[in-house]
């Protein structure tokens, strides 16, 4: 990964998977997005919705083409039109119907795919078009909220948290979305952001680790003044 905090995951997050006996690889590897060899031989929904091509898209469903096929990835149309940020491809497989809760190989759906890609339009999108944010995703069965606050996504948070996702969801690796916004971030202005906007929001801050440490116990342990001081005034 090229965020600011890649250093400080590369040093955490391996060993506590490790002993968590689970495989791992950064969120912006772990989702694959099609490559353009993939692109270059998709055919009917999948070829439309990565080249955002609305008229094709309304021509193929008219003519009653399966909605939610799927490719060798298990990738829907919503899916790839989503990893190519073809918003009005987005709004027109929803609106004829498209499985907004279909989970690729890597059982991410199309919210939690644009909340990776810190895609705040195509979520928003997605959202308002009635796609959920309290879906259970990924091999660490997270939540597209608790992918987010790790990367220090602090307005997909905000829209995440705005569309009901839950709060507290705890994943197979015993952390929160609070929890990871401390221990897979940088320390720095949008993972204390994300923080902010997850304890403003209500989130349990007495939640802990596999190990029992609280968010402020791990925000000390980091040496993360900002978010010590956020944490302490709740």
């Amino acid at each position: 990964m090229s965020t600011p905090g890649s250093t400080r995951l590369a040093r955490t997050l391996p060993f506590a998977l490790l002993v968590a006996g689970v495989t791992w690889l950064p969120l912006s590897q772990a989702q694959v997005a099609p490559t353009a060899a993939e692109i270059a031989a998709y055919r009917g929904l999948h070829a439309a919705a990565a080249r955002g091509d609305v008229a094709a898209l309304t021509q193929l469903l008219s003519a009653k083409a399966d909605i939610n096929p799927r490719d060798a990835y298990g990738r829907t149309p919503l899916h790839v039109a989503t990893f190519a940020k073809q918003r009005a491809a987005v709004r027109t497989l929803i609106q004829a119907g498209a499985d907004t809760g279909a989970l690729e190989n890597d059982r991410y759906d199309a919210v939690t795919i644009a909340a990776v890609a810190d895609d705040e339009e195509t979520l928003r999108t997605l959202l308002s078009l009635g796609a959920s944010a309290k879906l259970v995703t990924s091999r660490f069965e997270g939540t597209a909220l608790i992918a987010a606050a790790h990367l220090g996504h602090d307005g997909v948070v905000r829209q995440l948290i705005a569309a009901g996702a839950p709060l507290d969801h705890v994943n197979n690796l015993h952390w929160t979305a609070t929890i990871e916004s401390i221990v897979l971030g940088n320390g720095g202005a949008r993972h204390q952001a994300t923080l902010r906007a997850l304890v403003e929001a209500g989130a349990n801050l007495q939640l802990t680790d596999r190990h029992g440490k609280t968010p402020l116990d791990l925000a000390r342990s980091y040496g993360y003044p900002e978010m010590v001081r956020l944490l302490e005034k709740r």
